[in-house]
């Protein structure tokens, strides 16, 4: 989402990277890239003004750290303002006080409200929550519908709302249903416009005044740019929201609305939504968000999505087939599945210290999501037998294999090479002490040492 702004705060600090000192005249400069590359990214113009009256203004009066040159002093600079435009500290939804504890999404027809629902009730789930949906869009035809299915897939049990009830009547039926069971936490799906209108405020205030909200949470399609900005900010005048979900983040909108959004409502981004998946969201982190503009990748989220998707006694039980040269294209289909749970190539590449610069090399290699899914078809088409010993693969089943798996076989044999190639790397390594083993080099008594 952030490609296109990174790429241009790239070209604008790499013009301070071969300055000696920092000047008015050269952070001027680059300041004017900078205010391009935000205007470029859909971000309002009265924000840009301020971020780069305030980057410039402590740019000028910084001294540069002995241990910075001047273009890493200046990044560090908006490193810190960008994490304040977008929120500085990440947001936890309120789970505590008044229980049941109530939440509300709202926002304008096509957003993702339904769909995002139903990630947050996965989401909440995932913590211990004991979750109660509400579907009370009465008007768009089979949300209640596409609410109880996804109420179904989540084993979490959704309230028989009725076309024929009004909104505000189904949520206080909803608020004693999920009192008698028990449900700890309650999340209506309202309804929306394609504009925001009298009518739909009018009802969601009604909502508001018959039950306890805890959060009251918009989502905002972060393809429509400035106009979520605009719409957020009268969802927030009448109803004081208390959060915003953005919706779509791995699209190709620019960015804009990530950087405008807690500026013009006040209010932070908490979740983003990475996808149609119901595992596709994120808690919003405003110093990882910056890291990834800055095209700092994002480590930690890239550890947390390792970490939800590898089970430790596979982990180790893989680890134990490294050392014993056990590992089979059977283990290696495994990892390429667990590698798809983590989201999409790209989302995990992105997130890789450096990798901007990386993609701008002309000839350098950039993997292919394609690519990974002829890899998994071939895998899937070998025998139970080839896929434990490839060895046995000779060219009539690399024929059949290539048929089976709708691919060329060519490719057939680049998968096989690979694969040989990374067990020939990984018997090379295992002769290295603490590579693979996890074993230490140990420490000779003093009179051997050299």
């Amino acid at each position: 989402m952030f490609e296109n702004l990174t790429d241009r705060l790239e070209s604008a600090f790499k013009k301070l990277r071969g300055q000696g000192i920092l000047t008015e005249e050269n952070i001027q400069e680059a300041m004017r890239e900078v205010r391009i590359a935000l205007l470029e990214a859909d971000v309002s113009l009265p924000i840009v003004r301020d971020f780069i009256a305030t980057v410039t203004a402590q740019a000028i009066n910084t001294e540069v750290q002995k241990s910075l040159t001047p273009g890493q002093q200046v990044v560090k600079i908006v490193h810190d303002e960008l994490i304040r435009l977008l929120g500085g500290e990440t947001q936890s939804l309120r789970l505590d006080g008044h229980q049941p504890v109530v939440i509300m999404l709202v926002g304008l027809q096509g957003s993702g409200k339904t769909t995002t629902c139903g990630k947050l009730a996965r989401y909440l789930k995932e913590k211990g929550r004991s979750l109660y949906l509400v579907p009370a869009d009465v008007y768009r035809p089979a949300a209640i519908e596409q609410l109880t299915v996804l109420g179904e897939r989540l084993a979490v049990p959704v309230h028989p709302s009725d076309t024929a009830m009004k909104p505000v009547d189904i949520c206080r039926q909803a608020l004693a249903a999920a009192h008698e069971q028990r449900c700890d936490t309650i999340l209506i799906d309202t309804a929306g416009r394609l504009h925001v209108d009298e009518a739909l405020m009018r009802e969601l205030t009604d909502i508001k005044a018959a039950a306890p909200l805890s959060e009251i949470l918009f989502v905002a399609d972060a393809m429509t740019g400035q106009d979520a900005v605009t719409v957020a900010e009268t969802f927030n005048r009448d109803l004081d929201i208390t959060g915003v979900v953005l919706t779509k983040m791995e699209g190709d909108a620019r960015g804009g609305v990530a950087l405008s959004i807690k500026s013009v409502t006040g209010k932070p981004i908490k979740f983003v939504g990475t996808g149609e998946a119901l595992d596709a969201l994120e808690v919003f982190h405003p110093d990882r968000i910056a890291q990834r503009i800055l095209g700092m990748g994002d480590v930690l989220t890239l550890i947390e999505r390792a970490e939800a998707v590898v089970d430790k006694r596979e982990a180790d039980e893989l680890a134990r087939k490294l050392q014993r040269d056990e590992f089979t294209l059977e283990d290696f289909l495994g990892q390429i599945q667990q590698i798809k749970k983590m989201g999409s190539l790209e989302q995990i590449i992105d997130m890789i210290p450096g990798i901007n610069k990386l993609k701008q090399i002309k000839d350098a290699p950039r993997p292919s999501e394609r690519e990974l899914v002829k890899t998994e078809a071939i895998i899937r088409s070998m025998t139970k037998k080839e896929r434990r010993n490839h060895t046995i693969i000779n060219q009539s089943r690399r024929q059949r294999i290539a048929d089976g798996s709708g691919t060329s076989l060519m490719e057939v044999n680049r998968v096989l090479k690979s694969y040989a190639e990374m067990m020939k790397m990984m018997r090379k390594l295992r002769g290295k002490p603490g590579i693979l083993t996890g074993q230490k080099r140990r420490k000779l008594p003093k009179g051997l040492r050299r």
